[in-house]
């Protein structure tokens, strides 16, 4: 039996490969960086994009303008940026937050969420009807603030047309965590992201 949390990003895509997709491999991740994902038995995407390719065979564009014709992928994995902030750790000489230096950064929350918006949308071009978008997210706080980026995105893919077909937790074992957030914790730190699992249909939850 499949269960909806998860200790690591493998099992998780394995689950979601099995229960939710006609093709059971992905066709592209248009956030390849490294290709992290595609290991114990998952095989690398068809198609692998980045806007800043780190990796030979990448394909150089951003998620929201993808060089892709309409409808012509199946499965996608999308595993975009979660943080913002202009703050001082992103100096090169500041070695306090290791976390914005190892993912990509946005300036702040409303540039973000614009991606993330955008993002569906242009996924949704390309993908086949009935294919299937595999959303890798986490929520944060930012200067105090907390931000349910699951929730939003949840109903910027029902507005782009996406149906939530699925949703899995993975739970995360430890955190890089930053000098400052040690000294001036108010929030729970989140360990754990979310997968959420939507398939492109015109109307109800079918196949």
């Amino acid at each position: 039996m499949i269960r909806s949390v998860m200790r690591s990003d493998t099992t998780a895509l394995r689950a979601i490969l099995k229960l939710h997709c006609r093709m059971p491999q992905i066709d592209l991740d248009p956030t390849y960086s490294k290709g992290g994902f595609y290991k114990k038995g998952i095989k690398q995407p068809r198609i692998k994009i980045d806007i800043e390719p780190q990796m030979k065979n990448v394909i150089p564009a951003d998620v929201t303008h993808l060089p892709l014709q309409d409808e012509s992928v199946e499965v996608i994995a999308f595993d975009p940026p979660f943080l913002a902030t202009t703050g001082p750790s992103l100096q090169k000489n500041d070695k306090s937050n290791r976390i914005n230096k190892r993912f990509g950064v946005y300036p702040n929350e409303p540039s973000l969420f614009k991606m993330y918006s955008e993002a569906l949308n242009e996924l949704y071009r390309v993908c086949k009807k009935g294919g299937t978008l595999i959303f890798k997210c986490q929520d944060k706080v930012s200067s105090g603030i907390q931000y349910f980026s699951h929730c939003f995105i949840y109903n910027e893919a029902i507005k782009a047309g996406w149906y939530p077909a699925d949703l899995f937790i993975k739970i995360v074992k430890t955190r890089l965590v930053a000098d400052w957030q040690k000294a001036n914790q108010k929030n729970a730190r989140k360990h754990h992201c979310y997968w959420w699992v939507f398939r492109k249909i015109k109307k109800g939850p079918t196949r």
